[in-house]
């Protein structure tokens, strides 16, 4: 007979859990803001796109939906999983679950793109452009220096992914030391800190590619990621090509973690906490820690930004809160034993 603690889990039951949360979030995170909206007249105005619906509801409103929340949301949920799904891959290529999607310097090299363009006032498509392209070269470059190396390959790649990081931010404090204090510098800082206030429906358009060119190979990667976890010579008599595996999850996550840096700033702990609550939820198969990641922070982020939203009058940039949320729990981890599950 068996007993409670040998029942399997339920884990389409908890999937469905996860996509009944993501779906009640991104409908609230429409209602609530400085202009509250009633749960009947969004409805009514977001069926208005499809179907004649004869109009009750302010002008203003319909506004604040469609320009103002609907790009912020949807962009929201698209960073919160890039970030998120960057994370869990990053943790199964380098075996490490202490490992965030900065590692290889993928933040710090975009924070530096976009502190630059800022000072060179450049323009606002500009400056996500060079944060991204800054993110991805600083990842490039870590990894064509590792490949120099004769060490074991995964430390070879973490310990260039430092010396880059180390690099990219004193050069941001570089540009910071020479920048304007009385305009450039509060907005090279605000910037830094993180924030979805600024997004607009330009900026989801940008992150569409890069994640889906992201998150899609991660989906369809992800049971081969759990034979990197057992180790290269494990992987390899498998009849695993390690080196090409491991370069594409590594191209993958960086694509989301430069993209999701590049329109919203540092956001930081999305990409290093929610994968361990997916493995609490989930165990610690990647066919499942991948997706649940994705609709973890897809369902977090947006949720924490409502708070940055409502708490005072003028907005907390996200990334700080992430930092609060984010530290308490990982410490909650640590004394729970790493998020371990039974698969």
């Amino acid at each position: 007979m068996n007993t409670p603690t040998d029942r399997v889990p339920n884990y389409a039951r908890r999937f469905l859990i996860l996509v009944l949360a993501f779906l009640l979030v991104f409908f609230v995170s429409f209602m609530l803001g400085q202009y509250p909206i009633a749960p009947v007249t969004l409805i009514k105005i977001l069926l208005s796109r499809v179907f004649e619906i004869t109009q009750t509801w302010e002008g203003a409103a319909e506004t604040v939906v469609f320009q103002v929340r609907l790009p912020r949301i949807i962009g929201g949920a698209l960073i919160g999983a890039a970030l998120s799904t960057a994370g869990a891959a990053y943790q199964g290529v380098f075996q490490n679950p202490m490992v965030s999607p900065d590692i290889l310097g993928a933040s710090s090299g975009a924070g530096f793109g976009a502190a630059l363009g800022i000072l060179l006032s450049v323009g606002y498509l500009a400056i996500s452009l060079m944060s991204f392209v800054f993110g991805l070269g600083a990842v490039l470059l870590a990894y064509f220096i590792s490949r120099r190396g004769r060490g074991n390959a995964v430390l070879s790649m973490v310990l260039a992914g430092i010396m880059i990081s180390t690099l990219a931010n004193s050069a941001t404090s570089f540009v910071k030391l020479v920048a304007d204090t009385d305009s450039v510098l509060p907005a090279i800082t605000y910037w830094l800190m993180g924030s979805l206030a600024s997004l607009k429906q330009k900026d989801v358009w940008f992150l569409l590619i890069p994640c889906a060119l992201g998150l899609i190979p991660l989906l369809l990667l992800r049971w081969r990621i759990n034979l990197l976890t057992t180790g290269d010579e494990e992987a390899a008599s498998m009849g695993i090509n390690v080196k090409r595996l491991r370069g594409a999850v590594i191209l993958c996550s960086t694509l989301l973690a430069a993209a999701s840096v590049a329109v919203s700033g540092l956001i930081g702990w999305v990409g290093l906490v929610i994968p361990h609550f997916s493995r609490m939820a989930f165990g610690h198969d990647y066919r499942r820690v991948i997706p649940a990641s994705m609709l973890m922070g897809a369902a977090f982020l947006p949720f924490v930004d409502n708070f940055a939203r409502l708490l005072t009058t003028s907005e907390i940039p996200i990334g700080i809160l992430t930092s609060f949320v984010g530290a308490p729990m990982f410490v909650y981890l640590i004394l729970k034993g790493g998020g371990s599950s039974n698969d």
